[in-house]
């Protein structure tokens, strides 16, 4: 059975149009408690509660619908991805709790296979799977809620990029048109498997990466908001402008062939609908269509977008090359009005 022919949409791309969400969650009353350092409010990676001089919990949940057709790949891509938001926030992952959704009727091998992967992804980022909750649904739907350590004096979130900035991207984009095109039969096997490569890696060693360096003003994972989205929140906590050197930024082989192909997802468009209007394309910079399209893509399991002091860059960069991350340096940040510049 493929997994992607049971839904609707897949991966990341299923999750509720970026606009939609935050135009509910701009109506919730502020929670007034001092030991909550990042809450909803933020649009963040995860929350931060800080439960001691030293210590904060960092907390998070994440669950989609199939994105490959292979349940044990699902099932380390839906922890990878889940796991990632605590990364993203410079967090250690401590314990998880599975959240699945899934047909009363479904074959229950397939099932197993899913939590399997899961599991075997958690035990890679020596996390512990503590429990769960189960729902009957037509649809599956799988995902974790991980909570992690975090020294509260050492978050980072998406905040605090400052003009002069170097922006790093640790992760090629793509997957969304990728997994569309799995499921619309369109994909080479050279897509899904460097796809299925980079969604299955674990955001934990740039992280560690990071937490050792230092430099870095600002930090966030690049999931179903796509680049351009994320960058979005970026600008907008930060107060700055993201100039993007679109020709930089990665892609995964395949991407450009996929949009070639009509594998447009919902979420790219719902993407695309909720970042444009702070995106302004350089008119001399000639940046094919597609390219534009791309960076709208909603990701899952993508990489950590960075914003670094240009002194600790280059220390940075080299670190994650010698620990095998293919970060990639794709622009600056700049003073003026919040917004993105695709150059």
């Amino acid at each position: 059975m493929r997994l992607t022919q049971q839904v609707k949409a897949g991966g990341c791309a299923s999750k509720l149009a970026p606009g939609s969400l935050r135009a509910v969650l701009d109506d919730l009353p502020p929670q007034a408690d001092p030991n909550l350092l990042v809450g909803f409010d933020r649009s963040d990676d995860a929350g931060v509660y800080r439960i001691g001089e030293d210590v904060a919990l960092v907390q998070t949940v994440d669950f989609f619908t199939p994105m490959v057709d292979d349940p044990f790949t699902f099932g380390q891509i839906a922890a990878a991805n889940a796991l990632s938001d605590v990364y993203a926030m410079g967090g250690r992952p401590l314990t998880a709790l599975s959240i699945v959704c899934y047909p009363q009727d479904g074959d229950l091998e397939i099932l197993r296979q899913v939590m399997l992967g899961g599991l075997a992804k958690l035990k890679e980022a020596n996390c512990t799977l503590v429990g769960g909750h189960s729902v009957r649904d037509a649809e599956m739907k799988f995902g974790y809620a991980v909570t992690g350590l975090v020294d509260p004096k050492r978050v980072y979130t998406n905040a605090g990029a400052r003009p002069g900035d170097v922006l790093l991207l640790t992760k090629p984009i793509g997957t969304g048109v990728i997994t569309t095109a799995i499921k619309q039969g369109k994909a080479e096997d050279v897509w899904i498997e460097g796809a299925v490569k980079s969604m299955t890696t674990l955001n934990q060693g740039a992280s560690a990466i990071v937490s050792q360096i230092g430099g870095v003003h600002a930090m966030t994972d690049v999931t179903g908001f796509g680049l351009m989205g994320h960058g979005r929140e970026v600008a907008m906590a930060s107060q700055v402008v993201l100039e993007i050197e679109t020709a930089k930024v990665p892609q995964l082989p395949g991407a450009l062939e996929a949009i070639a192909a009509d594998a447009i997802s919902g979420g790219l468009l719902a993407n695309r609908e909720y970042a444009e209007c702070v995106v302004a394309v350089d008119p001399s910079s000639g940046i094919p269509q597609g390219v534009c399209t791309l960076m709208f893509d909603p990701q899952t399991s993508g990489g950590l977008l960075i914003s670094v002091s240009e002194p600790a860059a280059a220390g940075l960069l080299s670190a994650m090359h010698k620990a095998g991350v293919p970060a990639v340096q794709i622009g600056r940040v700049l003073e003026g009005k919040p917004g993105i510049v695709l150059r």
